[in-house]
């Protein structure tokens, strides 16, 4: 049975030339900064988004860490969305590893925080406060339905931080998505923060790894960061050679992943008792909900789905996410729009 994943774009597998030049790769001890496949990774990253030098993380969540900690003392605080990834599903990691207090706003539909808010956020000098010392946007936004932010928005955060001292970290998860979505190259996306994190191992369909960018005395920081947390690895450009074929090759076409979104958010706009949240698909994710009228929850219907050969993300009671990605094909949006009509239609 062909089986049609839209759970996440974490499922994507490495492409069959990341499989070849992974087996052929030149590598050396990267702790020792040695591994040439991981320093190329590296400088290709680092000068994609204009900023000075990059780092090779296992995975997007020790990206953030290692970049909130190197920018924070134990005991400051960061401002960042109710909805952000860092303060829903990275395990406290920022206050438990970091000593770092977060400050929750609302993030606004979009997944824009309010500047007002952010303003009235940043603490005054009294002893009795913590220290704002950062402000942590994220573009694209996972959990409010994949929206992107203009490289305007950024740029009013960025001023408004660098004002009062402070310092912007984006996690740029899906910031490849997000420059396509906005027609712009991704140094634009991310000229005035001092630092992102962005993942290879997903839409861009690495086996693994993220890369965080800075300054290089930011990331010399980070670099030992990441050591004490235990990212440190050896003959890494086995993976990085697979990263370098990603931003070679993969951004371009996540257009047709956007493309498939638009497709099945459309279709499945004419399945009853399905509800789509207004405006989806923005990038390469599809957020809907079962309606009241339907005597079915999420969980029944995604059971239907699995049987079907169909994947999907729950994440609510009656609400889903679907995410298009490089092995989902026109064929599978229809598979699946004909699916979920044969359950609710």
């Amino acid at each position: 049975m062909n089986v049609v994943d839209l759970r996440s774009d974490t499922v994507t597998q490495p492409t069959p030339e990341m499989r070849e030049v992974m087996s052929k790769a030149v590598v050396g001890d990267d702790v020792y900064g040695e591994d040439p496949t991981v320093n190329k990774l590296q400088e290709l990253a680092a000068s994609m988004l204009g900023l000075e030098a990059g780092l090779f993380i296992p995975s997007g969540t020790m990206g953030n860490l290692s970049a909130m900690l190197a920018h924070c003392q134990r005991g400051d605080e960061v401002i960042l969305g109710n909805k952000a990834h860092t303060f829903l599903y990275e395990a406290g990691g920022i206050s438990a590893l970091g000593g770092v207090h977060s400050c929750q706003l609302p993030n606004q539909p979009d997944g824009s925080l309010i500047l007002e808010d952010i303003k009235k956020a940043i603490r005054s000098d009294d002893p009795h406060q913590p220290v704002t010392r950062l402000i942590a946007l994220e573009n694209t936004h996972n959990r409010c339905g994949g929206t992107y932010q203009i490289p305007t928005y950024t740029r009013e955060v960025c001023e408004l931080a660098h004002q009062h001292g402070l310092v912007v970290h984006l996690d740029g998860a899906r910031i490849f998505n997000a420059a396509i979505a906005c027609g712009l190259s991704v140094k634009e996306m991310v000229s005035q923060v001092d630092s992102v994190t962005f993942c290879l191992s997903k839409g861009l369909c690495a086996p693994v790894g993220s890369i965080l960018c800075g300054s290089r005395e930011f990331i010399r920081k980070a670099h030992r960061i990441r050591k004490q947390l235990g990212g440190g690895m050896r003959q890494a450009g086995i993976l990085a050679a697979a990263g370098i074929v990603a931003l070679e090759q993969m951004v371009d076409r996540l257009k047709a992943d956007h493309m498939h979104a638009r497709k099945l958010a459309e279709g499945l706009g004419r399945v009853s008792n399905l509800v789509l949240d207004e405006g989806t698909a923005t990038t390469n994710m599809v957020f809907l909900s079962v309606s009241d009228q339907a005597n079915y929850s999420a969980q029944q219907i995604s059971t239907i789905l699995d049987q079907k050969g169909i994947r999907v993300g729950i994440v609510g009671e009656k609400r889903f996410r679907l995410v298009t990605h490089y092995w989902i094909t026109d064929e599978d949006i229809d598979q699946t729009i004909e699916a979920f009509g044969s359950i609710l239609n």
